[in-house]
């Protein structure tokens, strides 16, 4: 097999890269299921996508974003996850939800227990992610008791209510992106116009 010799710049200078040479091409397969997954779970779709390194990269931080703020907003007493919850009640229209919400299936929890509560049930799994009970606290020290009303939840973890409620919000709002990514792609360059003649010599 012949091979062509390369050209030369006429300064002496090396030769530029192929701008006919391939760029690496990635297959993003259906970018909407690609998109879906990555709601589902931070990092599923890229990994659908055969982007393993992005898919673990995108997992982990979003993931340890989320728990934190899982575990600053809560405690063994209260129950855990208590900034993670449904609700659109009268007096308790939880907004932050509709940022938590794109972590996808780590959320589900607080559907569920939204469901239950108001249904007239016992909300599941030591309270977690379940919303409080409606109203100011209770007068009663004995009826101080799960699943607690807000002011007693934001009074208990103190300035760890707001910052479990921001970290876990910022994790659902960093998924968008990662959502975006696996939908559209990366961002290609603009490619080199590298001409066939050298400019004239002044």
């Amino acid at each position: 097999m012949e091979h062509q010799p390369r050209a030369s710049s006429p300064r002496g200078e090396p030769p530029r890269a192929s701008a006919q040479m391939a760029a690496p091409t990635i297959e993003l397969r259906d970018p909407w299921v690609a998109a879906f997954l990555a709601w589902v779970f931070p990092g599923l779709g890229h990994l659908y996508q055969g982007r393993t390194h992005k898919a673990i990269l995108f997992s982990i931080t979003i993931m340890t974003i989320f728990v934190w703020g899982l575990f600053l907003g809560g405690s063994r007493e209260l129950g855990w996850g208590r900034v993670v919850y449904f609700s659109m009640r009268p007096g308790d229209r939880r907004l932050w939800f509709f940022g938590q919400m794109w972590v996808g299936v780590p959320v589900l929890p607080a559907i569920i227990q939204a469901i239950r509560v108001n249904s007239g049930k016992e909300p599941l799994w030591h309270y977690f992610m379940a919303p409080p009970i409606l109203g100011p606290d209770r007068e009663d020290p004995q009826d101080l008791a799960p699943p607690y009303t807000l002011d007693t939840l934001q009074k208990r973890l103190h300035r760890f209510f707001d910052l479990g409620t921001v970290y876990t919000a910022i994790a659902g709002l960093l998924n968008i992106l990662v959502i975006y990514d696996a939908w559209g792609g990366p961002v290609a360059g603009e490619e080199e116009e590298h001409p066939d003649e050298p400019a004239s010599e002044g």
